[in-house]
């Protein structure tokens, strides 16, 4: 829907891009607008801009004038994929919240939460490769488990594991990070750097993770081990034992590598997000040593097959339609670009990637 910026709140989500007089964009689509967002978009004299009819917090913006009533049904899918993202993800919060407070895992209520939206994100895969931009830095932990989630089983269900064995996967990295709710929530919620010991701190999250499990009868002993292992590495480089790869479950190796994935493309606490595809290329590097060559190659396979057809932005500000994924290179895909309908083949251009999937 188009309203006046006078009518934006904190929470508001972007749906078209705020462009300068070069065509540069402001303010990118999907960016969940702050305060000072607001006040840079004020500053460029800009009188309305085009926002989802949902904050980002699952509650509906109601601005007293919508300028163009008609733009609401050109967001009715996008309102329907993200408000029932974001509605998870506020669900979950809840959930985190009762287990500081000292209340039990229930394993039903967590599989009603997060099996909806799993089974949209199977008919939708596209849909993924949006959902980290709604990430902020005060409810990161939340966004980030829910994403977690939702990438394991699309992994699982990538290396050709059954139904149910992929719903495990889901619950495993939904519930990585369940034990964070142990941790002191003035470490949770510090803006600044963690100190040693507080770093020492969280790192034992896998550990209350497990023990908040492992007495779930219902749950399976892969999920309570991936849940366990999340941090570990291949190259026994990783935490909380330092196994190598052969002791490690094969939902952990999974698990693990989303985990990696989504945090790196998300806005985090102390880290702003970086390009997915740029990550990607990281995470392949480490692949020969910290990370399961096959869960990365699935991941790889998941995002870039996913963007064929899609608009990105390349790191050299110019937009452009990815419209070949070479097996070889599946980061650098062939992208038309839309100004010129030149083609560019970033394998042949390394100083220039996607810098973010539109």
């Amino acid at each position: 829907m188009r309203v006046s910026t006078n009518q934006l709140q904190t929470g508001c989500i972007l749906t078209k891009d705020i462009l300068s007089l070069t065509n540069k964009p402001i303010v990118p689509k999907k960016t969940v607008l702050t305060d000072d967002h607001i006040d840079v978009i004020k500053a460029f004299l800009v009188k309305d801009i085009y926002v989802d009819s949902m904050l980002v917090n699952g509650e509906p913006f109601r601005p007293t004038e919508v300028l163009d009533e008609e733009e609401i049904t050109e967001t009715v899918e996008v309102e329907s994929t993200t408000g029932q993202y974001l509605k998870t993800v506020q669900e979950y919060k809840k959930l985190f919240s009762n287990w500081q407070a000292g209340a039990q895992i229930d394993i039903a209520k967590v599989r009603n939460i997060i099996i909806p939206l799993f089974e949209r994100m199977i008919d939708y895969p596209k849909d993924i490769l949006q959902l980290h931009h709604y990430a902020t830095k005060d409810d990161y932990l939340s966004h980030h488990s829910v994403v977690v989630g939702l990438l394991s089983g699309l992994i699982g269900k990538k290396l050709n594991y059954d139904k149910g064995e992929c719903i495990q996967l889901m619950l495993a990295g939904l519930l990585s990070d369940c034990g964070m709710s142990k941790i002191d929530p003035r470490i949770l919620s510090k803006k600044s750097s963690l100190t040693s010991s507080e770093y020492s701190e969280v790192k034992n999250h896998p550990l209350h993770s497990y023990r908040m499990l492992e007495k779930i009868p219902v749950l399976k002993e892969s999920v309570k081990l991936a849940v366990f292992q999340h941090h570990e590495r291949v190259d026994g480089s990783g935490y909380m034992l330092g196994v190598t790869g052969e002791k490690l479950h094969p939902f952990g190796k999974i698990v693990a590598v989303a985990d990696i994935f989504n945090a790196m493309i998300s806005e985090r606490p102390y880290s702003g997000k970086q390009a997915p595809f740029k990550v990607l290329e990281q995470i392949i590097q480490d692949s020969f040593g910290k990370f399961d060559l096959k869960t990365v190659q699935a991941l790889t396979s998941i995002v870039a097959n996913l963007t064929i057809g899609t608009n990105v932005r390349l790191s050299s500000g110019q937009i452009g339609e990815v419209v070949f994924v070479e097996t070889k290179s599946p980061t650098r895909p062939m992208v038309k670009l839309t100004q010129t309908s030149e083609f560019i083949q970033l394998d042949k251009n390394r100083e220039i990637y996607i810098e973010e999937i539109l």
